[in-house]
């Protein structure tokens, strides 16, 4: 009706203007004649000049553009009942909305309607029931998407048709902001619902609504596991890591020269390599620099050494040295057993900054998914550069769907980045791939409507009625199970650093500091002592004194106890 009200003005328009048009001829047209009618330009101005009330309102043109000006346009909205005015558009002053009130039940609104639902095959979301039987409408599908719809149908009491979308893509616009994809059937009115893993962003909601997440998510990257490793030649220093391996060695030799200076400082440490000389005035050390350093490797390497500490002080050091040693070999010897039987998996990348830093692995997304539109539109710098490298390689980089870039990945060097629940649902069938890192963002799938649609807010109430059910979880967990991949028992086994058995260290140093306050105990104690002997006379001129026998055999021992300050 609108549209014959509208073709009977514009034909009365021009009535009207040829009505005023005086001395104008129309001659015969011809097809091939380009040269135009030499009347035209004045019945333009006549034709904008009409003015009418037609069946539309009130006719006026602009003279300058010739577009129609002054003039109303009314807003109808489709109800269940017929039609109703709720609102008028007005050339000069806008949009005016009318308030309706509707005081209908919510669940009543969509009962015994049928719903035009868009979606797409994923697994598990949508998939093709394996049948022997020919399956027609909405048999032919099942999956969590199926699944979810139908509880939806049952709380709401509307009835639906499942529709694969046309062109097979989720919805992304183009560089001229066209969409395509379940998104333009959406903004078209040709689906009434989109029941799809379907990602909520801001670019898709500015033309689309959506109702609450059925399911959060966020972006991974998956890749096939790694190849086992081989011990190298040198495997064996792969227990500890390189910074103790160094403080090792640094303590040996730290500890053999605090050793040399306390058996030379202290007088316990001191002997007459001739006992069948008692009058021999030559004493000797047995802890050389040399003989030190044999010693603190002979413990290290758990042997035996024939040089053994008489004084306290050296004795000390000795015990707390034997003590380390056991610890780091102990310790040692357990980790070395877990990396000479666990094999060692190598693996190129463990997150999106290892796989932006390197060109060697080719990465990409579907073609016109969320996935993609999140590295297009993101202002990182990490994740700018992932996609400079993805739209430069825009042929081979991004895929058409899931199922192009798992096969890629399982026979390329190649990472895909999509949802993290795709990615546990395929590891879970899989046991070749896995999932490298964490998630990358955080967002959630929901129920596409077209704009302004009356359904998302039932569909959003009924979402969270099934949630608060806990029935989206047992769906998730019914079409997500599957028969698994057997646990490692160890992943791998990491190099023992200085968190794990710096405390020895501290245990040490402790022990020499120890052995050091005991050397000058030692020391004044022997000096005290042979002062005791040098003053048993009282020193009377002409007064011989009577010394006992031992304590003179005590002095002349001390006197030729003076120590030989060699090195070696």
């Amino acid at each position: 009706m609108t549209e014959a009200a509208l073709m009977y003005d514009a034909v009365f328009m021009v009535a009207v203007a040829s009505q005023r048009a005086t001395q104008m001829t129309v001659s015969s047209l011809q097809c091939h004649r380009h040269k135009p009618w030499r009347y035209g330009p004045r019945f333009m101005n006549l034709f904008k000049e009409a003015q009418w009330d037609g069946l539309t309102g009130r006719i006026v043109l602009n003279k300058t553009d010739g577009l129609r000006k002054e003039f109303n346009l009314d807003l109808i909205s489709l109800k269940e009942d017929g039609t109703a005015k709720i609102g008028v558009w007005n050339s000069y002053t806008g949009l005016n909305l009318t308030e309706i009130k509707d005081n209908k039940n919510i669940t009543d609104s969509l009962a015994n309607r049928t719903l035009i639902v868009t979606t797409i095959l994923e697994n598990p979301y949508v998939m093709y029931k394996k049948s022997d039987k020919v399956l027609y409408g909405n048999d032919r599908f099942e999956g969590y998407c199926l699944d979810l719809l139908k509880e939806l149908s049952n709380i709401l009491g509307f009835t639906y048709e499942v529709r694969l979308v046309s062109d097979g893509k989720y919805g992304a616009q183009n560089d001229k902001g066209e969409w395509n994809g379940m998104v333009r059937e959406l903004i078209d009115h040709i689906a009434d619902l989109a029941v799809a893993p379907l990602t909520i962003t801001y670019v898709r909601e500015k033309v689309i609504d959506f109702s609450k997440p059925f399911m959060t998510l966020g972006i991974s990257i998956l890749y096939r596991k790694p190849n086992g490793t081989n011990p190298g030649v040198f495997s064996f220093l792969n227990p500890l890591t390189p910074d103790i391996w160094m403080y090792v060695l640094l303590a040996c030799l730290g500890v053999s020269c605090v050793l040399f200076v306390i058996a030379r400082f202290t007088p316990y440490e001191w002997y007459n390599p001739h006992p069948c000389n008692p009058s021999s005035e030559v004493v000797e050390n047995n802890f050389t620099l040399l003989n030190s350093l044999w010693f603190g490797v002979a413990a290290l390497m758990r042997q035996g050494s024939e040089l053994m500490p008489k004084a306290l002080s050296t004795r000390i050091v000795g015990g707390i040295w034997w003590f380390f040693t056991l610890i780091i070999i102990s310790s040692y010897t357990a980790n070395l057993a877990a990396f000479l039987t666990v094999e060692r998996m190598d693996s190129p990348i463990d997150s999106a900054d290892d796989l932006a830093k390197q060109t060697r692995i080719e990465y990409g997304a579907v073609r016109d998914g969320s996935t993609m539109t999140f590295f297009k539109k993101s202002k990182i710098s990490t994740y700018e550069k992932m996609w400079a490298f993805m739209s430069s390689r825009k042929n081979t980089a991004l895929v058409k769907n899931n199922k192009e870039g798992i096969t890629r990945v399982l026979t390329t060097d190649y990472a895909l980045l999509m949802e993290s629940t795709s990615i546990e649902y395929i590891t879970q069938r899989n046991c070749n791939l896995t999932q490298v890192g964490g998630l990358i963002d955080s967002k959630g799938y929901g129920v596409g409507t077209p704009i302004g649609s009356p359904y998302r807010d039932k569909v959003t109430i009924a979402i969270l009625q099934l949630q608060e059910e806990g029935k989206l979880h047992m769906m998730k967990e019914k079409w997500w199970r599957g028969n698994g991949c057997p646990e490692e028992d160890n992943k791998e086994a990491s190099a023992l650093g200085v968190e794990n058995i710096g405390g020895i260290f501290i245990v040490l140093a402790a022990g020499l500091v120890l052995s050091v306050f005991v050397a000058i105990g030692e020391f004044v104690y022997k000096s005290r002592k042979n002062s005791d002997i040098e003053e048993c006379c009282d020193g009377r001129p002409g007064h011989v004194p009577q010394v006992p026998q031992g304590v003179e055999e005590e002095r002349q021992t001390q006197r030729k106890s003076r120590p030989v300050w060699s090195l070696m």
